[in-house]
């Protein structure tokens, strides 16, 4: 149905005017009605005689509720009596209601009694809508009673959400199997739910003052979805939205700051320990072949290249410019850099808003956008891009070229970043840091990364998400193009409380950030080593054709253990038809078990290993394999990786890829085999069952969120 937006104009017109900020019960239902959100019958009383009429016109039993703009917690007030069932106690709790709310507040204005029809039956939910300070707009979705209560048993998306985003939202809290009915109940109606859920995303996203919304309870049966009580909140003032350059402006100018032709060192040096003269060092020393122009007003040359007083002397364009001067003359050296017409500036200095000095951030943010200067930072390591040999940082210089592109705001994140990439001998396009993000932030390099042919997965760490609507949106977006995985910390209160204290950050529900970032398809990564597992082997994976994984594997336990992991991260194991079961049974020992895990057994020779997985990769119903290597005398570590590597190969030359991940379980040697392996192609770790599976199940949740799995 249409929405009538001129009748809820009307209703939050007369409810601002009046000086209020909470809508009364009669209020509520005219915005429900103007948005197909079905309500009982229900009238307002004036009187006890009134009440004891309107009651009897709508059929017993009804519920009583005072109407008074100044009590939104009616029951605190005793303004709440359900059951009623005859005229007479009608009348009765009309004048009960009265007295209550006088003596719970003196001062309120009583409209009356609202008359309701009484809902019986069905399931009872809550569905409601919150205003979130960094993702705007998000509908809600829960179970009644104490599960939401409790339980925190509560799901949210973005508003407006979809159908799609709305059936998500049924399956998406714990409790969600009580909808599709259980001991004989019957199912609720899960398109008159996800509907009432699409209206109510669908109103707060048109009405922006609505601050929050509940309904609560819905019942929900076989036939609808009926809200039974209704609140609106409304904030008048609301938050504007925060300033977001246009795509295409932010394509040109990361452009130029991720790739530049020319690089300005504000701040270099000849002196050794100073960061001016490590950022001179790494852009020489790494190789960068643009124009490099050292800044220092008090030299004369720098390292060999000719040093200028200011960045205006510069002869030719400059691309960015990378800050090595303390906090307090970043601003006016900005103001040089934004009269030059430089679209970047790096800001490595400390002393911005992480120890206080918001009023500095503030006035560097102004200058930024006076002059059109995007600001990566302030208190950064600065960023490598490694396919323009470029190490626009303090920190070691980075020379292994590969696809995976991560980001940090932590200094300290981005540190461990750059030693796993070196010790893993994983390539990598860039490492950026983030720090303060007075400007630039995730959803900047996200749309610089999708256009960026050099990168073919995005990894971010974050402690906060200043837009993160913004984010959302992108991510969405590039998410169906490449793989992003995302760490984000403060998961954990005392976790939100520590990200706070480090960078002024606002930390929000973490349930929120969990729910929105599955929406836009990010895969998210709940620890540090597991972020930087992920950006190296997802991009390794072929992305599977479906569902289906076997297990196949030398050892029972790891089988067992294998089969955990696959439950625990939504993989589904292929139930074996029998004439694959037969085939399998061919090349193991009768002591061995087929089905899935294959069990081949600890002592069988490599070519047991070698059939099996040639069958796992023939046969095209399966769809992924995780392999559970055993070290035994009969088949050592290294002769194992050679052989899988060896069938992997051939079958590639065939056209045939699909994604494995190896479990070694053994001594020291299968850490090489291990690495043999990853060179290989083939995500492989010693000494864990979860990780291999862990991994897998990360390229699943991309390509099911690329819509890429059939």
């Amino acid at each position: 149905m249409a929405h009538d937006k001129n009748a809820v104009r009307k209703i939050l017109d007369a409810v601002k005017a009046s000086g209020r900020t909470s809508l009364t019960a009669p209020e509520g239902k005219g915005v429900c009605d103007a948005y197909g959100i079905p309500v009982p019958k229900e009238g307002v009383a004036t009187s006890a005689a009134e009440a004891a009429k309107l009651a009897s016109g709508m059929g017993f039993p009804v519920v009583l509720k005072i109407v008074s703009p100044e009590i939104l917690h009616k029951t605190e007030a005793g303004g709440v009596l359900v059951g009623v069932r005859t005229a007479e106690e009608a009348e009765k709790g009309f004048a009960t209601i009265m007295a209550n709310a006088k003596k719970y507040d003196a001062k309120a204005n009583l409209l009356g009694v609202q008359v309701q029809q009484m809902l019986s039956g069905g399931q009872e939910v809550i569905i409601g809508a919150v205003t979130d300070p960094s993702f705007g707009k998000l509908v809600a979705f829960g179970l009644g009673g104490v599960l939401v209560e409790v339980l925190k048993d509560i799901t949210f998306r973005l508003a407006p959400a979809t159908k799609e985003d709305a059936l998500s939202m049924l399956d998406g809290i714990q409790a969600g199997d009580i909808l599709k009915g259980v001991r004989g109940a019957d199912p609720v109606s899960r398109d008159a739910l996800a509907g009432l859920i699409e209206n109510v995303s669908q109103l707060v996203a048109d009405f922006p003052e609505i601050a929050e919304m509940d309904l609560n309870p819905v019942f929900a049966t076989k036939n609808g979805a009926t809200a039974a009580d209704v609140r609106i909140v409304c904030d008048w003032n609301p938050a504007p939205a925060r300033y977001r350059p246009k795509h295409d402006d932010i394509v040109r100018d990361m452009n130029r700051i991720m790739k530049p032709d020319a690089v300005a060192v504000i701040g270099a040096s000849s002196e050794a320990g100073k960061i001016g003269n490590s950022v001179m060092k790494n852009l020489i020393n790494g190789g960068y072949q643009g124009k490099i122009y050292p800044i220092n007003p008090s030299a004369d040359e720098i390292m060999g290249l000719k040093a200028y007083k200011s960045v205006k002397d510069i002869p030719g364009v400059v691309d960015v410019a990378v800050f090595a001067i303390p906090a307090k003359f970043v601003a006016a050296a900005l103001t040089e850099c934004g009269e030059k017409k430089i679209p970047g500036a790096v800001l490595i200095p400390s002393g911005f808003a992480e120890t206080g000095n918001v009023e500095g951030q503030e006035e560097i943010q102004a200058i930024g956008r006076k002059y059109g200067v995007r600001l990566m930072g302030p208190n950064i390591y600065g960023f490598y891009y490694t396919w323009k040999n470029l190490c626009a940082t303090f920190c070691t210089a980075y020379d292994y070229k590969g696809h995976a592109a991560l980001s940090s705001q932590s200094g300290g994140i981005g540190m461990a970043i750059i030693g796993f990439s070196r010790s893993a001998k994983m390539g990598v396009s860039a490492i950026v840091g983030l720090g303060n993000k007075s400007d630039i932030d995730e959803d900047d390099l996200l749309t610089f990364f999708e256009q960026d042919d050099n990168t073919h997965i995005i990894v971010q760490h974050c402690e906060d998400l200043k837009d993160g609507r913004s984010f959302a949106e992108v991510a969405k977006r590039v998410s169906k193009k490449k793989p992003i995985v995302v760490l984000k910390a403060g998961r954990t209160a005392m976790g939100a409380k520590a990200a706070s204290s480090h960078t002024g950050a606002l930390a929000g529900n973490d349930k929120i950030y969990d729910d929105v970032l599955r929406q836009s398809g990010v895969i998210r990564a709940k620890a540090l080593r597991e972020m930087l597992e992920y950006a190296r082997a997802i991009p390794k994976l072929p992305t599977p054709k479906g569902e289906n994984v076997v297990i196949i594997t030398g050892a029972g336990g790891s089988g067992v253990l294998l089969s955990d992991a696959c439950v625990d991260n939504d993989l589904k194991l292929m139930a074996m038809p029998a004439d694959l079961d037969a085939a399998f049974r061919k090349f193991i020992p009768p002591f061995g078990a087929a089905g899935n895990p294959v069990d081949i057994t600890g002592g069988e020779p490599p070519k047991t290993y070698q059939n099996t997985i040639r069958l796992g990769l023939e046969d095209p119903r399966i769809h992924s394999l995780v392999l559970g290597y055993w070290h035994t005398i009969v088949t050592p570590p290294m002769v194992f990786a050679k052989l899988v590597a060896e069938v992997v190969e051939e079958f590639r030359a065939k056209g045939i890829a699909k994604p494995i991940t190896v479990s070694l379980a053994g001594d020291v040697e299968v850490e090489e085999a291990a690495e043999y392996l990853f060179d290989h192609g083939i995500p492989a770790y010693p000494y864990s069952t979860e990780m291999p599976v862990m991994v897998l199940a990360a390229k699943y949740r991309w390509a099911r969120g690329a819509g890429l799995i059939k």
